[in-house]
């Protein structure tokens, strides 16, 4: 497999477009997206299936309504651990990753080592999540937590250059 880099340089035009109308419309059509980027229906499904293949496209996903599968909260918690040894980083990963209602963890510079963002259904939810599982993962020293009030903007489509 090429390097990121090597595959970077290598997106044209066309493979910029396709990635930017998958972004938009993961579920259209091989011959409507041939369409929208200017070619053949083979070619284009060949050039999806080689974006898959180099690992450009990762996968693809429904975009779901928090509120109607009782996750309509949104928390983001800055968890700090009492020591930075590799061992205590690697007890934490390995828990946090199994954590259903953790969206997305990120080890992190600054004040704080993770930067956790989950959805509940309610703030007794939150509690629950915040002292019987959060602070009782390996190695979390404190916590600061944010309740989102309102969302104002929240994607997974990326910028794709020119």
């Amino acid at each position: 497999m090429r390097s990121r880099k090597e595959v970077i340089r290598q997106l044209d035009r066309i493979d910029r477009n396709i990635l930017r109308t998958l972004q938009e419309n993961g579920r259209i059509s091989y011959v409507d997206l041939a369409d929208r980027v200017g070619l053949s229906t083979t070619p284009c499904m060949e050039r999806v299936k080689r974006l898959e293949r180099e690992g450009v496209i990762q996968g693809y996903s429904a975009r779901l309504n928090p509120q109607f599968l009782q996750a309509g909260l949104l928390v983001f918690v800055e968890i700090s651990l009492y020591t930075k040894s590799a061992d205590i980083f690697d007890d934490f990963r390995r828990a946090v990753i199994n954590l259903p209602n953790v969206l997305e963890c990120h080890l992190v510079s600054g004040h704080f080592d993770y930067l956790v963002k989950a959805r509940i259904s309610e703030m007794a939810s939150y509690r629950e999540l915040l002292g019987d599982i959060l602070l009782k993962l390996p190695g979390v020293r404190e916590s600061k937590s944010y309740i989102v009030m309102e969302e104002l903007k929240e994607t997974l489509n990326l910028p794709i250059p020119d």
